[in-house]
Protein backbone atom coordinates (compact mmCIF):
# COMPACT_ATOMS: atom_id res chain seq x y z
CA UNK A 1 0.00 0.00 0.00
CA UNK A 2 1.28 3.46 -0.92
CA UNK A 3 1.83 6.25 1.53
CA UNK A 4 0.62 9.80 1.13
CA UNK A 5 3.48 12.17 0.14
CA UNK A 6 1.99 15.00 2.17
CA UNK A 7 2.34 15.22 5.95
CA UNK A 8 -0.15 16.62 8.39
CA UNK A 9 0.63 19.19 11.09
CA UNK A 10 -0.79 19.06 14.63
CA UNK A 11 -3.91 20.99 13.74
CA UNK A 12 -4.56 18.73 10.78
CA UNK A 13 -3.55 21.19 8.02
CA UNK A 14 -1.29 20.00 5.25
CA UNK A 15 2.32 21.35 5.10
CA UNK A 16 3.48 22.09 1.56
CA UNK A 17 6.72 24.18 2.09
CA UNK A 18 7.32 27.58 0.52
CA UNK A 19 5.50 28.86 -2.50
CA UNK A 20 7.43 30.22 -5.48
CA UNK A 21 6.33 33.78 -4.75
CA UNK A 22 7.59 33.51 -1.15
CA UNK A 23 10.99 32.33 -2.40
CA UNK A 24 11.19 35.17 -4.92
CA UNK A 25 10.34 37.78 -2.27
CA UNK A 26 12.91 36.29 0.14
CA UNK A 27 15.64 36.31 -2.51
CA UNK A 28 14.78 39.90 -3.47
CA UNK A 29 15.10 41.01 0.17
CA UNK A 30 18.45 39.19 0.49
CA UNK A 31 19.76 40.84 -2.67
CA UNK A 32 18.79 44.32 -1.43
CA UNK A 33 20.52 43.67 1.91
CA UNK A 34 23.64 42.39 0.12
CA UNK A 35 23.70 45.46 -2.13
CA UNK A 36 23.65 47.66 0.98
CA UNK A 37 26.22 45.62 2.93
CA UNK A 38 28.88 44.97 0.27
CA UNK A 39 30.10 48.59 -0.14
CA UNK A 40 30.33 48.97 3.65
CA UNK A 41 32.28 45.72 3.98
CA UNK A 42 34.58 46.74 1.12
CA UNK A 43 35.33 50.06 2.84
CA UNK A 44 35.99 48.36 6.18
CA UNK A 45 38.36 45.90 4.52
CA UNK A 46 40.21 48.69 2.68
CA UNK A 47 40.69 50.59 5.96
CA UNK A 48 41.91 47.39 7.62
CA UNK A 49 44.50 46.93 4.84
CA UNK A 50 45.70 50.53 5.26
CA UNK A 51 45.98 50.22 9.05
CA UNK A 52 47.77 46.88 8.73
CA UNK A 53 50.32 48.29 6.27
CA UNK A 54 51.04 51.25 8.57
CA UNK A 55 51.42 48.97 11.61
CA UNK A 56 53.80 46.64 9.77
CA UNK A 57 55.91 49.53 8.47
CA UNK A 58 56.11 51.06 11.95
CA UNK A 59 56.98 47.61 13.33
CA UNK A 60 60.01 47.25 11.03
CA UNK A 61 61.30 50.70 12.03
CA UNK A 62 60.80 49.96 15.73
CA UNK A 63 62.61 46.65 15.32
CA UNK A 64 65.50 48.43 13.58
CA UNK A 65 65.77 50.85 16.48
CA UNK A 66 65.70 48.06 19.10
CA UNK A 67 68.39 46.16 17.17
CA UNK A 68 70.62 49.26 17.22
CA UNK A 69 70.22 49.45 20.99
CA UNK A 70 70.64 45.70 21.50
CA UNK A 71 73.74 45.42 19.31
CA UNK A 72 75.10 48.75 20.61
CA UNK A 73 75.89 50.03 17.12
CA UNK A 74 74.21 52.04 14.34
CA UNK A 75 71.65 50.04 12.34
CA UNK A 76 69.86 51.30 9.25
CA UNK A 77 66.29 50.83 8.17
CA UNK A 78 66.07 50.94 4.40
CA UNK A 79 63.24 51.76 2.00
CA UNK A 80 63.77 50.41 -1.50
CA UNK A 81 61.63 50.26 -4.61
CA UNK A 82 60.89 46.71 -5.70
CA UNK A 83 59.20 46.98 -9.09
CA UNK A 84 55.89 48.72 -8.38
CA UNK A 85 56.10 47.72 -4.71
CA UNK A 86 58.19 48.97 -1.80
CA UNK A 87 60.42 46.99 0.51
CA UNK A 88 61.26 48.17 4.03
CA UNK A 89 63.82 46.21 6.02
CA UNK A 90 66.22 46.32 8.95
CA UNK A 91 69.69 46.14 7.40
CA UNK A 92 71.31 44.50 10.41
CA UNK A 93 74.48 43.45 8.57
CA UNK A 94 74.85 46.80 6.76
CA UNK A 95 75.23 45.41 3.24
CA UNK A 96 72.31 47.41 1.77
CA UNK A 97 70.54 44.25 0.62
CA UNK A 98 67.40 42.66 2.07
CA UNK A 99 68.75 39.29 3.19
CA UNK A 100 66.41 36.38 4.04
CA UNK A 101 67.51 36.50 7.70
CA UNK A 102 66.56 40.18 8.09
CA UNK A 103 63.18 41.60 9.07
CA UNK A 104 61.46 42.67 5.85
CA UNK A 105 58.08 44.22 5.06
CA UNK A 106 56.83 44.28 1.48
CA UNK A 107 54.33 47.06 0.82
CA UNK A 108 52.32 45.68 -2.06
CA UNK A 109 48.80 45.54 -3.43
CA UNK A 110 46.35 48.41 -3.23
CA UNK A 111 48.19 50.22 -0.42
CA UNK A 112 51.50 51.87 -1.31
CA UNK A 113 53.92 54.59 -0.25
CA UNK A 114 52.81 58.01 -1.50
CA UNK A 115 54.73 61.25 -2.08
CA UNK A 116 54.15 64.13 0.30
CA UNK A 117 52.69 66.37 -2.39
CA UNK A 118 49.13 65.03 -2.28
CA UNK A 119 48.80 64.71 1.49
CA UNK A 120 46.40 66.71 3.68
CA UNK A 121 47.84 69.63 5.67
CA UNK A 122 50.45 68.19 8.07
CA UNK A 123 50.43 71.12 10.50
CA UNK A 124 48.67 69.03 13.20
CA UNK A 125 51.69 66.68 13.14
CA UNK A 126 54.29 69.46 13.28
CA UNK A 127 52.42 71.40 15.98
CA UNK A 128 52.30 68.28 18.18
CA UNK A 129 56.11 68.11 18.17
CA UNK A 130 56.35 71.10 20.49
CA UNK A 131 59.54 72.39 18.88
CA UNK A 132 59.40 74.87 16.02
CA UNK A 133 62.97 73.96 15.00
CA UNK A 134 61.96 70.43 14.03
CA UNK A 135 61.23 69.96 10.33
CA UNK A 136 58.91 67.30 8.90
CA UNK A 137 60.95 65.58 6.19
CA UNK A 138 59.29 63.11 3.84
CA UNK A 139 61.24 60.00 2.84
CA UNK A 140 58.11 58.48 1.35
CA UNK A 141 57.92 56.97 -2.14
CA UNK A 142 61.69 57.16 -2.59
CA UNK A 143 64.71 55.01 -1.86
CA UNK A 144 65.81 56.11 1.59
CA UNK A 145 67.90 55.11 4.59
CA UNK A 146 67.07 55.87 8.22
CA UNK A 147 69.88 55.06 10.66
CA UNK A 148 69.47 54.65 14.41
CA UNK A 149 72.47 55.03 16.72
CA UNK A 150 73.34 52.83 19.70
CA UNK A 151 71.01 54.89 21.92
CA UNK A 152 68.10 54.39 19.53
CA UNK A 153 68.10 58.02 18.31
CA UNK A 154 68.03 58.90 14.62
CA UNK A 155 71.37 59.84 13.06
CA UNK A 156 70.70 62.96 11.01
CA UNK A 157 72.93 65.45 9.25
CA UNK A 158 70.82 68.45 10.31
CA UNK A 159 69.88 67.09 13.72
CA UNK A 160 66.34 68.42 13.68
CA UNK A 161 64.50 66.35 11.12
CA UNK A 162 61.35 64.36 11.81
CA UNK A 163 61.06 61.72 9.14
CA UNK A 164 57.71 60.61 7.72
CA UNK A 165 56.43 57.96 5.31
CA UNK A 166 52.91 58.27 3.89
CA UNK A 167 50.67 55.33 3.03
CA UNK A 168 47.43 55.25 1.08
CA UNK A 169 45.41 53.67 -1.69
CA UNK A 170 45.64 55.94 -4.78
CA UNK A 171 42.50 54.33 -6.22
CA UNK A 172 40.47 54.87 -3.04
CA UNK A 173 41.42 58.16 -1.37
CA UNK A 174 38.12 58.22 0.53
CA UNK A 175 39.57 55.83 3.14
CA UNK A 176 42.19 58.43 4.04
CA UNK A 177 45.93 58.18 4.62
CA UNK A 178 48.38 57.00 7.27
CA UNK A 179 51.70 58.59 8.23
CA UNK A 180 54.51 56.73 9.98
CA UNK A 181 56.54 59.40 11.80
CA UNK A 182 60.03 58.89 13.24
CA UNK A 183 61.09 61.49 15.82
CA UNK A 184 64.76 62.48 16.36
CA UNK A 185 64.68 60.43 19.57
CA UNK A 186 63.84 57.36 17.47
CA UNK A 187 60.27 57.07 18.72
CA UNK A 188 57.94 55.84 15.97
CA UNK A 189 54.37 57.15 15.74
CA UNK A 190 51.45 56.32 13.46
CA UNK A 191 49.07 59.09 12.38
CA UNK A 192 45.74 58.81 10.60
CA UNK A 193 43.93 61.21 8.30
CA UNK A 194 40.47 60.06 7.29
CA UNK A 195 38.67 63.40 7.16
CA UNK A 196 41.49 65.72 6.12
CA UNK A 197 42.84 66.23 9.67
CA UNK A 198 45.74 64.23 11.08
CA UNK A 199 45.34 62.46 14.42
CA UNK A 200 47.88 60.31 16.24
CA UNK A 201 46.72 56.71 16.66
CA UNK A 202 49.83 55.15 18.20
Amino acid sequence: MGRCARSATRDGALSRGFSLSELVVTLAVLMVLAAIAVPSLSRVFAIYQLNDSAARLAGVLKFTRYEAIRLDKPISGRVLASGTDWMVFADTNGNGVADPTETIDLITGTVTLLPAGGMPDTSPITSSLGNSLLVLTSISAMNATLTFDARGAVLSGSGGNVYVLYLGNPANTAIGYRAVVVLPSGVVQVWSSSSGTWQQVS
